[in-house]
């Protein structure tokens, strides 16, 4: 498809060329560009049409890369790489080996900061007009642009304190389309929402400080006279300027789908001393009515028909679902149960939970931290807290899980979706370091169901524990149908902390957990093609290891290989290792798992190749394991390989 503007922007220079006439085309031209390009590859549609208009001012106004613009989470920089160079490149986002979803440093030099999780654009934008002070050759502005549901994270207000306090010069754009991913939550939300109504106070402001300006000799010297009853008058009108009483000076609202608004004021805040914010008004999904109407839906979309809006993949049944109905039965029956997220009901599976119990269901926005210890308080006063959160995000709220529950011993139940490789979000949404930062916190209990039937038993047996618990699964389901059946104990004699044999065999054992245990059978299949008998045993409980079926299996098979969607230091294999070693095992262990680098984007089953972890590597390492291949051993007493 032509495009008569976008064809001809290669840069932002290219932009200052441009009428406000062919900005308005070509902003609609990048619309078409986006949702064709998102349709066919999947990706961040609703947060990048929102601010189209915005980006395209930005680039107009300021000079990237000599100017700093930094994305905050960055899944809305799609349209800032289509005018740095890269819209040739779009038919590779998030591809393996293609065009990032979010801001990439190595990619371009006019990506300033990596990103991915929420809340750190403010602060990382401070550190960099900082060192610019420092320097004093330095002279650019420094931008953030960062989403008011990123405000819901309490790093974002520890940064906006730092920086009002500093009076280094930074401009805060607040991207405000009342959204994260599902509808913003608490008290910020609620006062953006006055200052959205409340346009009169901004039209008075501007009228009047014009009109003293134009007042010879006595128009300053009012003006300061009314800066007594400023606050009380904003107190009056919007009922507070929480950003002003930090310390910036504040701009807006402003229309963020009109760019020659948008212009006007981002050209007044170069002009100004100190940190400015601007509030700008979007609107996730503009564009395209099936965004505009479901911007949860259409925040992290799969491929999908853009005539009908319907994602082209089908429907299964995944962990998140079946966590969220499970819950639902359980809290039909114990009305202590509650739920928690931060940020994610739908993506987490708990749309059905608040339709059902709305008061007993909790969300608090981007704020990991305060999850975790809410939910502490909750289990102290008797209730019994679920937090749903994705593993990569889990890991932002370390110290709350180590110091604020497992210190306790409080029965909180962690629920870590996205566990393992989750794909095309790439290195910052990989969850491959939630078994490392759990499992050596004391009083901490780890299970992975092997799928969704394990799920729901595990989460029934789990209900009255009187500890921590985590319960981890992917995205997706997982398919064990090459299994042609394996024992699945559904009543009261289930018991997850015991292991369970899936399959038979004499020459070594899998132990593996989750969704590896699909790469496990597979790899089994194919040894067995060779003439090796392997035997494979669901690990459920990650911790504590279950050490009776490790005592029989150490008198009876002396080739152990663990197989893990996890970073293999600290994981699993090492505390098979460490049991080993502390039993002085006669045994081979061969430790199978993420290398110790961060994964790219790319579909999971390139992951898993690439990683070495697919069905065919797998069944060569440990065909080599077997054939005391010496390559890369490391020996110790238990006779270890990684």
């Amino acid at each position: 498809m032509k495009y008569s503007l976008l064809d001809s922007i290669e840069s932002p220079k290219d932009l200052k060329a441009l009428t406000l006439e062919d900005l308005e085309i070509l902003s609609q031209e990048i619309r078409d560009f986006v949702l064709n390009s998102v349709s066919k590859t999947g990706g961040h549609l609703a947060s990048n049409l929102g601010v189209v208009e915005l980006t395209i001012a930005l680039h107009y106004v300021f000079n990237s890369p000599h100017d700093k613009l930094i994305w905050d989470v960055g899944h809305q920089s799609y349209i800032h790489k289509i005018l740095t160079g890269r819209k040739y490149k779009f038919d590779t986002l998030r591809q393996f080996g293609g065009l990032s979803g979010f801001p990439k440093r190595k990619e371009s030099n006019h990506d300033i900061f990596e990103t991915g999780h929420s809340s750190t654009s403010i602060s990382a934008a401070l550190g960099i007009a900082r060192a610019r002070d420092l320097q004093a050759h330095d002279n650019y502005h420094v931008i953030a642009v960062i989403g008011d549901g990123a405000l819901t994270g309490g790093m974002a207000f520890e940064a906006l304190n730092d920086a009002g306090h500093s009076k280094t010069n930074l401009i805060v754009i607040l991207n405000d389309n009342e959204m994260s991913i599902s509808h913003n939550v608490g008290a910020l939300a609620g006062h953006l929402s006055k200052i959205r109504a409340s346009s009169e106070y901004n039209w008075i402001k501007r009228g009047t400080q014009n009109l003293l300006d134009k007042l010879p000799r006595i128009g300053q010297p009012i003006a300061k006279g009314m800066e007594l009853v400023k606050r009380g008058f904003k107190s009056l009108v919007v009922h507070g300027m929480i950003f002003e009483e930090m310390g910036f000076k504040y701009l807006g609202p402003i229309d963020g789908h009109k760019i020659s608004s948008l212009i006007n004021v981002l050209g007044q805040a170069t002009k100004m001393e100190g940190p400015v914010l601007i509030h700008v008004i979007t609107q996730k999904g503009k564009g395209y009515e099936f965004a505009e109407d479901n911007p949860e839906f259409f925040h992290g979309v799969p491929p999908f028909t853009m005539k009908t809006g319907k994602a082209r993949k089908k429907n299964v049944p995944t962990f998140s679902t079946t966590f969220g109905n499970k819950l639902v039965e359980l809290a039909r029956n114990d009305e202590k149960v509650v739920a928690i997220s931060a940020a994610m009901l739908e993506s987490t599976g708990l749309m059905k939970f608040k339709e059902i119990f709305p008061h007993r269901i909790f969300d608090v926005g981007i704020a990991e931290q305060h999850a975790v210890t809410m939910a502490a308080g909750l289990a102290v006063n008797g209730l019994k807290p679920y937090v749903a959160i994705y593993s990569t995000f889990l890991q932002r709220a370390y110290d709350q899980i180590l110091h604020d529950v497992c210190l306790q011993n409080l029965p909180v139940r962690f629920v870590i979706d996205r566990a393992g490789l989750v794909g095309q979000d790439g290195e910052t949404h990989q969850g491959v370091f939630d078994i490392n930062y759990l499992s050596h916190i004391p009083n901490m209990t780890i299970f992975a169901p092997k799928d969704t039937d394990e799920l729901r038993d595990i989460m029934d047996y789990t209900i009255d524990h009187n500890g921590p618990v985590a319960i981890r699964y992917p995205k997706g389901y997982t398919d064990l149908s090459l299994i042609s059946s394996y024992p699945h104990k559904g009543d009261s004699e289930f018991n997850p902390y015991n292991w369970e044999i899936l399959i038979n065999g004499t020459d070594c054992s899998l132990l593996s957990f989750g969704k590896m245990l699909e790469i496990a059978i597979k790899a089994s299949k194919l040894l067995l093609q060779k003439g090796i008998s392997c035997q494979v045993i669901n690990a459920r409980c990650i911790k504590p290891l279950d050490e009776l079926t490790l005592k029989t299996l150490s008198q009876c098979q002396l080739n152990w290989i663990t197989l893990e969607d996890n970073v293999l230091s600290g994981g699993f294999g090492s505390a098979i290792n460490n049991y080993a070693i502390s039993n002085n095992l006669d045994v081979h262990i061969l430790n199978l798992g993420i290398p110790d680098n961060f994964v790219p984007q790319g579909r999971v089953e390139e992951l898993f190749e690439l990683v070495s972890l697919d069905a065919n590597s797998v069944a060569q390492r440990i065909l080599s394991f077997l054939n005391f291949n010496k390559e890369n051993v490391y020996v110790h007493n238990a006779k270890t390989k990684t």
